[in-house]
């Protein structure tokens, strides 16, 4: 009898995860996000009280990881399937969410921008170190060891950012922009959408809409900080 390798045979197996992604949750260029529910506390924690309302974490969760599964480039729209809510819980659940995950984006830019001073501060080190390293060339490398210890330092910090720790702070920057940017629809029933163009520019406008507003924000905050100094 042949001896048949396995192992070999679970290495070559592929996931197609593209395809199914795309077979799954995205329809012209916009990506479905189906939850079917069968209370209201699936979505609002029972630990809430009224007009201070909280997401679920499950919830959270369960939007966030098949968010991240779909092509970054693609819109993102929520189908709450079911049939257990009022016209109030369904306003509730879509302004708590809208609040929450801008919250979250809030929370990354913070991180994000964290990330970037230490960046700088770690560029400006690392040209310092290499100009002390420089100037002191011709003394013994006992004295100069520190400002090696200092700019190998620097400068593998740096490559982390710029190849690690960079990158997965620009996905989850994109991800985050993605679900604040996110269109909350209600069904009593799912059924697989089929996007027309007429769709799909009516919620790229809608996103437009809510990043110039946020800008616009974010432009008069800066300006209110300046006219108060």
């Amino acid at each position: 009898m042949a001896r048949r390798n396995i192992v070999r045979l679970f290495e070559l197996r592929k996931g197609n995860l593209d395809s199914r992604v795309n077979r799954d949750y995205v329809n012209n260029g916009i990506a479905t996000i189906p939850c079917r529910i069968s209370d209201y506390s699936d979505v609002i924690s029972t630990y809430s009280v009224k007009g201070f309302e909280i997401p679920n974490t499950e919830f959270i969760d369960y939007l966030k990881e098949t968010a991240e599964v779909t092509p970054s480039e693609c819109p993102l729209v929520l189908d709450i399937v079911g049939d257990c809510l009022s016209q109030e819980d369904k306003k509730t659940i879509e302004e708590t969410l809208l609040d929450n995950l801008a919250y979250q984006l809030g929370m990354v830019e913070k991180d994000e921008k964290r990330h970037t001073h230490t960046f700088v501060l770690m560029m400006i080190g690392l040209i310092v170190s290499g100009l002390l390293l420089w100037f002191t060339r011709d003394l013994a490398e006992e004295a100069r060891e520190l400002f090696f210890i200092l700019f190998w330092f620097m400068g593998d910090t740096l490559c982390d950012y710029i190849f690690l720790t960079g990158y997965d702070l620009r996905r989850e920057r994109r991800l985050a922009g993605r679900l604040a940017s996110i269109k909350v629809i209600f069904s009593e029933s799912y059924e697989a959408p089929n996007y027309t163009e007429s769709d799909v520019d009516q919620l790229y406008t809608e996103i437009e809409k809510k990043v110039n507003k946020t800008i616009r924000e974010e432009e008069n905050d800066v300006l209110y900080v300046h006219v108060r100094k």
